[in-house]
């Protein structure tokens, strides 16, 4: 690691307490098992954000009874529905997990097998029992962006995926595509490839720029 990039390090860990430092991913969940406990009206909210973004994802929800809309929604995807109370056994196989009920003890103890056995877990409307968050996404064909603001503000987040969807051309997906095409016509190595589409698409920037001073 270069000395630039260790004073980088360095000043972030200065101000750790003044900004969002979740290191955002993208997962496959349809390589995924995911659980959801609860199949009210958080269940259904949940399961909803998560297909919209992810169609196939794989996911079971437990639950003693079942929205009605919860339960069209998992007919028409990868979703299994078992109707019986929470307990720990539910956790079998599973990768992440959503504690969506609206009984605070159920949902504590999920959080609680979960750190036990190491899955990931996220406590709705609870930021001190997640270890993820679900924020706004924007999708664009390929192109997604995932909007965080530190469990503090939903609203925010909602606001700010509505803006990009807006400002995003539709066509975005068509220029992910033909530089996908153009990069397995390079030849050489790593660096050559990156450097060649670095200077392709840094007029993509610049012509931004030139729009915002005229």
């Amino acid at each position: 690691m270069n000395p630039a990039d260790l004073n980088l390090i360095r000043s972030l860990k200065s101000i750790v307490l003044e900004r969002n430092e979740l290191y955002p991913v993208f997962l496959k969940v349809s390589e995924l098992e995911i659980l959801i406990v609860g199949g009210g009206h958080v269940g259904l909210e949940k399961l909803t954000f998560l297909l919209k973004s992810s169609p196939n994802a794989r996911v079971t929800v437990v639950s003693k009874d079942f929205h009605q809309e919860l339960k069209l929604l998992a007919r028409d995807c990868h979703v299994t529905l078992v109707q019986k109370a929470y307990d720990a056994s539910d956790l079998n196989r599973k990768q992440i997990v959503i504690g969506a009920t609206d009984d605070l003890q159920v949902n504590l103890q999920v959080y609680k097998d979960c750190k036990a056995a190491n899955i990931l877990v996220n406590l709705a409307d609870n930021p001190l029992y997640c270890d993820f968050y679900m924020g706004g996404i924007v999708t664009k064909g390929h192109v997604k962006l995932a909007i965080s603001t530190n469990g503090k503000s939903p609203t925010t987040a909602k606001r700010l995926r509505q803006f990009f969807e807006d400002i995003l051309p539709d066509n975005i997906n068509a220029m992910v595509e033909n530089l996908n095409e153009y990069r397995k016509t390079l030849k050489g190595d790593f660096e050559h490839k990156v450097n060649k589409m670095n200077e392709l698409t840094k007029g993509i920037i610049e012509n931004k720029n030139k729009e915002e001073s005229a």
